[in-house]
């Protein structure tokens, strides 16, 4: 069993910065596969990006490439997600979740249903 539990989410202005942090219980963090999902009000949950167990490669949504990125320390058992030029549309509840599930490639990642476990979420709010 894999807690997670988000913190770092706030109220930013546009176009600034703000770094999400997931804290994973367990010793296993560095087999899961991490990723970073939101859900905005009235929408769906969607991905957001993503990060193989070793950190050798990344995913992200089309929406955040560029201004985001993903990262993670094992030895912490911490996966990360700086947001920067943040846009009034990336507001959003943002979940972690981890993958037990051996995904190869972005089309894995970006399901839902490929991870087991997930956070409680944070609240990011960007104002214009």
């Amino acid at each position: 069993q894999v807690q997670l539990v988000e913190s770092g989410g706030g109220l930013v202005q546009a176009g600034g910065p703000l770094r999400l942090s997931c804290a994973a219980s367990g010793r296993t963090f560095n087999r899961y596969g991490m990723g970073w999902f939101r859900q905005a009000p009235g929408k769906e949950r969607e991905f957001v990006a993503a990060i193989s167990w070793s950190s050798g490669s990344t995913y992200y949504a089309d929406s955040v490439k560029g201004r985001f990125t993903i990262s993670r320390d094992n030895a912490k058992n911490t996966v990360y997600l700086q947001m920067n030029s943040l846009k009034p549309e990336d507001t959003a509840v943002y979940y972690c979740a981890a993958s037990t599930f051996r995904c190869s490639g972005y089309g894995c990642y970006v399901l839902g249903t490929k991870y087991d476990y997930w956070g409680q979420g944070t609240q990011v709010t960007v104002s214009s």
